[in-house]
């Protein structure tokens, strides 16, 4: 057996390449948009790609699932769920895919999203048993899938799918879709672990069931353009121009909370808040017009080209990243604001507080 982990650093993701060195056929789980590193592999290994497979759909980055398939003519994998625009092969929990000797089997792991699944990975000559769970966004080294993209049902589904990991062997090896990112609160950067440490380490896992379900209640923010990603993801082509526009950081001039109130004033600038709904209504800087992070690709007609914009969140993190994606996207006028909201009024500038109609 041939086994690579690729890890992609921007989003904290990471993809794999299986393969059976004696057939030569290989399978490629969760690619990226970038598929030239999977064709250069296969190309210098001498490894023909006969499928590709995505763990669930992703809701922080485009899928290169479609390209890599139409450019090699593998067959695409989902789960029989998945809620897609375009023919697929489907998978149901049991099902297994093989590559020569190598048995790749599908275990249904709902929660985080309806569709998830986990493959586990046997090499017969070596064991009879698997010795790798690609746990996709289930189960992460220190932390799990944020359960809220499961909808109601997400978190009791997440806690029983994690749980069926959780029978697995001790010596199994858990490699996760992501090793950071915006799909979990408490992951700890390594990429990859095993399940009998994380039987042992994993905070969440120590939680009792009512704990661990009120975790849906305290979801973190949707990423940066979820919206136009999912679309994309599911068969909307119209988004895929966010991949381009989100690499790398262009500049982005910056202003202190101090300094706010008189800037705006000076600009005449618009205050883009980007955080969540919850979060606006809560407390805002007066005047500021909510477009949350994830809806930000979608709704850019909105937002003036021709004005000053200042992109504010709670702490700055948000922010910064947003006004990139501005610039990178044609917005000439995006400064960020250093400190988001929480900066401004520990500046004593005025706020807004309570329930508020979100623009």
């Amino acid at each position: 057996m041939y086994f690579k982990q690729f890890l992609h650093d921007d989003l904290g993701c990471s993809s794999y390449f299986i393969a059976s060195r004696e057939s030569r056929e290989a399978v490629v789980i969760d690619p990226q948009y970038d598929i030239e590193q999977y064709l250069d592999l296969a190309t210098e290994r001498g490894y023909h790609i006969i499928g590709v497979v995505d763990t669930h759909l992703h809701a922080d980055h485009i899928s290169g699932n479609r390209r890599l398939a139409k450019a090699t003519g593998a067959k695409l994998y989902l789960h029989r769920s998945a809620d897609v625009r375009f023919p697929f092969e489907p998978l149901d929990d049991g099902d297994e895919l093989h590559l020569g000797q190598v048995i790749l089997r599908v275990v249904h792991t709902p929660g985080h999203r309806p569709e998830s699944i986990s493959l586990l990975v046997t090499n017969p000559p070596r064991s009879p048993e698997p010795s790798i769970v690609l746990s996709g966004d289930t189960l992460f080294v220190g932390d799990v899938g944020r359960p809220d993209f499961g909808g109601p049902e997400g978190a009791l589904e997440q806690f029983e799918s994690v749980q069926r990991l959780l029978g697995l062997p001790d010596y199994v090896e858990v490699f996760p879709a992501h090793f950071e990112g915006s799909c979990g609160k408490g992951m700890c950067g390594r990429p990859s672990s095993t399940i009998g440490f994380e039987r042992r380490f994993n905070p969440l896992l120590q939680l009792p069931k009512g704990e661990f379900l009120s975790l849906a209640e305290e979801a973190p923010a949707r990423p940066l353009n979820m919206t136009a990603i999912m679309a994309t993801n599911q068969g909307d082509n119209d988004y895929e121009w966010v991949h381009e526009h989100g690499e790398g950081e262009p500049p982005v001039h910056s202003i202190e909370p101090k300094d706010g109130p008189a800037w705006i004033a000076e600009h005449h600038a618009m205050v883009l808040d980007v955080r969540e709904p919850s979060e606006y209504a809560e407390r805002r800087i007066p005047g500021a017009v909510s477009i949350p992070q994830a809806d930000l690709a979608t709704r850019m007609a909105e937002i003036p080209r021709d004005r000053d914009v200042l992109v504010a969140c709670a702490g700055g993190v948000r922010s910064i990243k947003a006004a990139g994606f501005l610039k990178s996207a044609g917005f000439e006028h995006v400064t960020n604001l250093l400190g988001g909201t929480d900066g401004w009024q520990e500046a004593g500038n005025p706020v807004d507080m309570g329930e508020a109609a979100v623009v």
